[in-house]
C-alpha cells in the first residue's frame, strides 16, 4: 500500500466559484434596480399608499359663541359633551364579547338595549365609522372611556343650554345635532356663532395610535353675541303672558318692549313655548315667534296716526269736537261699541271711536294715511336678521280705494301687519315722531334717527292717549298706580275660512310710559281669546298693566303722576301761626 501523501490540497472547482460569485452579482444587480424603481420612478405611488394608510387630518371645531342679554347674563352657552362613536370592522376583527358585562355597561349608559347595540355592530361588518350618541355628558362619555372597549372611542362636540328655557325659547331659537342655528337668534347669527374651525395633521401606527403630529391650525374662536334683550324684563313679559293666554283661553300670544330712544328691543315673548334644552316632538307651532312671524288686523291700535294726520293737516284741532252718530258708506254701517252722538278729540280717542276717525280719514286723500302707516312702521319688514319674520300685508301702492275701504283702513282693517311692527310705531310715537331702526343687538346712543311727524303733534296726541288708561277709558285695567301712561286699546275680528270676520278677534293693549317723558313703549296681543272676554282693555290690558308696571320698577323711572306735597299755608289766629296742610282728593 503506497504511503499518503503529506502536504494534500482540497479540489478547488474555479468554474463553481465563477458561477456562485456571478449569481451573487445578479441578485445585488436586481436588488438594486429594484430599489432604484422603487426610490425613483415608483416613490410618489408608494407615498401615496403610505400616507393613505396613515395619515389623517380632523377638523378641530370652534366653540359655538355664547348668546347674552345686554348685562353679560348668558341667554345660549355651550357645554362639554361628548358623542360616542364604534368602528365595526374593528370590534368585529377583535373578536368582541357583545354580550359580556362591559357591553352590557355600554348599552345601559347610552340608553338603549343591548340587542340594538349588537345591531348597529354586527349590521354591515366592514363599516369603519358609526355613530352610536350623540351629545353625551361629559360624565358619561368618562365612563365609557374607562370600559377600554376595542373599536369604540368618543369625540369632543359641544351641547347647547339654554339657562332661560321657554322664557326666551321662540326669540333665542335651537340648533340641530351638527350645532347648526335652526331657529331665531341662533339661526339669524349662525355664521358669527360658528366661529372658524381649525385642522390638526398626523401619522398613525396600524393599531390607531398616534406617532405624530405634523400640523395642526388652532381653531378662531367666535365672540359673545349680547342682544339687546333685558333676561329680568324678557322672564316678567313671558310668565305674564303666559298668564293671560292661558287664563283668556286664547290660541297665542305675543309682547314686545322697545327702548324708544335707541330702538333696541328689551323683551320680546312669545306664547305658546317649548323647553329648547329638549325640544324632541315639540309641534313646529309652538316654535313660532308669535311676535315676528303671525300678521294681523291691527284694529284700533292705528286711531292715534288718524288724529296726528287730521292734526298735522289742520283738518281738526284739539278742542275739536266730531259727529260720532252712526251713518252708512257704500251701503255698511260705520257704527261705534257705545252710542255718543258727539265727542272731543281726546273722547275720541278713549272712547276709541270708529265714527270719528272714518270722517277724518275720508277728509283726506287715501294715501295720506298709507304713507303715513308706513312712515311710522307699518307695513314694512324690521330686518332684525333672526329670520322667520313676515312682511304681512300693505296697500302700498294701491291706486283705487272705495270709501268704505278707506273708511276701515282708519281703524285697523285692510292691512296685516305683526307685533313687533306695532311696536315699532309706538317706539316713534314715544320718541315724539322720530322713527328708528329697531335692533335685536345691543347698541351705543345716540341712534339718530328720521323725524317723520312734528314733535308738537305727537305730544298733543301722546297728552290725549293719557285719557284711555284714566276712568272711562277703554284701557283702565292697563293702569300702573303713580305712573302717566299714553296708551291704545285695539279689537281687530279676524277672517274666518269662509271669508267672512268669524274667525274670532284679536286683542291688544299698546303704549308709552311715562308720558311725561317717554321711554320704553309697550304692545301686547292676544289672539282669539276664547273665555267670554274679547275686547283688548278688558283681555290685553290687565297684561299690559301687569308688565309695565314691573319693567318700570326695575328701570328705576320715576313716578310721574304722583301729586307733589303742597307746602303748608300759613295763617294768623290769635297771634299764633298755624299749618293747614292740603290734600289731593288722589291722595285720600
Amino acid at each position: 500500500m503506497p504511503p499518503k501523501k503529506a502536504n494534500a490540497q482540497p479540489h478547488f472547482y474555479s468554474k463553481r466559484f465563477a458561477l456562485i460569485c456571478l449569481g451573487i452579482v445578479c441578485c445585488m444587480v436586481f436588488l438594486l434596480a429594484r430599489v432604484g424603481y422603487l426610490q425613483l420612478l415608483n416613490r410618489p405611488m408608494l407615498e401615496r399608499q403610505a400616507d393613505q394608510r396613515s395619515l389623517r387630518s380632523t377638523v378641530i371645531p370652534a366653540d359655538r359663541g355664547t348668546i347674552a342679554d345686554r348685562n353679560g347674563h348668558p341667554l345660549a352657552l355651550s357645554v362639554a359633551s361628548k358623542d360616542i362613536i364604534a368602528d365595526p370592522f374593528r370590534v368585529l376583527q377583535l373578536h368582541s364579547d357583545l354580550n359580556s358585562p362591559k357591553w352590557q355597561y355600554l348599552a345601559s349608559a347610552l340608553n338603549m338595549p343591548l340587542s340594538q347595540l349588537q345591531q348597529i355592530i354586527t349590521s354591515d361588518p366592514q363599516r369603519r365609522f358609526v355613530y352610536l350618541v350623540r351629545k353625551v355628558e361629559q360624565g358619561i362619555a368618562n365612563d365609557i372611556g374607562q370600559l377600554h372597549l376595542g373599536g369604540i372611542s368618543s369625540q369632543h362636540d359641544d351641547s347647547r343650554y339654554y339657562p332661560m328655557s321657554e322664557a326666551a325659547a321662540n326669540l333665542v331659537g335651537v340648533v340641530g345635532t351638527d350645532n347648526e342655528g335652526l331657529t331665531g337668534v341662533e339661526k339669524g347669527f349662525n355664521t358669527l356663532l360658528e366661529g372658524k374651525p381649525g385642522m390638526r395633521e398626523y401619522r398613525q401606527d396600524g393599531h390607531g395610535n398616534v406617532i405624530g403630529i405634523l400640523k395642526e391650525v388652532p381653531p378662531q374662536q367666535p365672540p359673545t353675541v349680547n342682544l339687546s334683550i333685558d333676561s329680568y324684563m324678557q322672564y316678567v313679559m313671558y310668565s305674564r303672558l303666559q298668564a293671560g293666554v292661558v287664563a283668556n283661553q286664547a290660541d297665542s300670544g305675543a309682547a314686545v318692549l322697545v327702548d324708544v330712544n335707541t330702538g333696541e328691543i328689551l323683551g320680546m315673548a312669545s306664547y305658546p313655548s317649548y323647553n329648547p334644552n329638549n325640544y324632541a316632538g315639540v309641534q313646529p307651532k309652538d316654535m313660532r315667534n308669535v311676535a315676528i312671524s303671525d300678521s294681523f288686523e291691527p284694529g284700533s291700535t292705528v286711531k292715534p296716526l288718524v288724529v296726528m294726520a287730521g292734526l298735522a293737516r289742520r283738518m281738526i284741532r284739539p278742542d275739536s269736537v266730531l259727529d260720532t252718530r252712526p251713518y252708512t258708506v257704500n251701503g255698511h254701517l260705520i257704527r261705534d261699541v257705545g252710542h255718543w252722538p258727539a265727542l272731543t278729540i281726546t273722547g275720541v280717542l278713549q272712547k276709541s271711536s270708529d265714527i270719528a276717525v272714518s270722517h277724518i280719514a275720508l277728509a283726506m286723500p287715501a294715501q295720506v294715511l298709507v304713507q303715513l302707516y308706513q312712515s311710522f312702521g307699518l307695513g314694512k319688514p324690521t330686518d332684525l336678521g333672526i329670520g322667520g319674520e313676515s312682511s304681512g300685508y300693505f296697500p302700498l301702492h294701491r291706486e283705487r280705494w272705495a270709501d268704505i275701504e278707506r273708511a276701515t283702513f282708519s281703524f285697523g282693517y285692510g292691512l296685516r301687519v305683526t307685533p313687533l311692527q306695532i311696536a315699532r310705531e309706538y317706539a316713534t310715537i314715544g320718541a315724539l315722531g322720530i322713527y328708528r331702526p329697531l335692533s335685536i343687538t345691543k347698541v351705543t346712543p345716540p341712534v339718530l334717527g328720521t323725524r317723520v311727524m312734528s314733535q308738537d303733534v305727537v305730544q298733543t296726541v301722546i297728552h290725549m292717549m293719557e285719557s284711555d288708561a284714566l276712568p272711562g277709558g277703554s284701557g283702565l285695567s292697563a293702569a300702573v298706580p303713580g305712573y302717566r301712561l299714553a296708551i291704545k286699546t285695539g279689537t281687530a275680528e279676524k277672517m274666518g275660512a269662509s271669508g267672512k270676520y268669524d274667525g274670532g278677534y284679536i286683542n291688544y293693549t299698546a303704549g308709552v310710559a311715562p308720558a311725561s317723558n317717554p321711554r320704553i313703549a309697550l304692545v301686547v296681543m292676544v289672539n282669539n281669546p276664547q273665555a267670554g272676554k274679547h275686547f283688548g282693555g278688558s283681555v290685553a290690558g290687565p297684561i299690559f298693566g301687569q308688565i309695565m308696571g314691573q319693567v318700570l320698577n326695575h328701570m328705576n323711572i320715576a313716578p310721574d303722576a304722583l301729586v307733589p306735597q303742597t307746602p303748608p299755608d300759613t295763617i294768623i289766629n290769635n297771634g299764633q301761626k298755624t299749618n293747614l296742610i292740603r290734600r289731593s282728593a288722589a291722595a285720600e
